[in-house]
């Protein structure tokens, strides 16, 4: 059973992983900060790369990510998806 730190750990390094195949850059996922821009200097993801991350996500972490997550919500951040595709992990474990 993972600890807290280990599956946050997991979840940051996956998310990071997604952004950078989505944005076509070439670097390692100790490159990305948390707080990284989602369309920045580093990072280049569209509108139609972040769908795409979300589904890449969902299969990588084995989740479901509902469209009722997104009403309202801004991800501007690395930091911002990892809160919540780390969220559904942690519902998928209790459900």
């Amino acid at each position: 059973m993972s600890t807290d730190l280990e599956l946050r750990t997991s979840i940051n390094d996956a998310v990071k992983r997604v952004a950078l195949t989505e944005s076509r850059v070439s670097a390692p996922v100790s490159a990305v900060a948390d707080d990284e821009p989602l369309n920045g200097e580093l990072l280049s993801v569209t509108s139609m790369g972040f769908l795409g991350m979300m589904m890449q996500l969902e299969d990588d972490c084995g989740i479901v990510l509902p469209d009722d997550l997104f009403v309202g919500r801004r991800f501007t951040t690395v930091a911002d998806v990892v809160d919540i595709v780390l969220a559904q992990v942690a519902d998928a474990g209790t459900a």
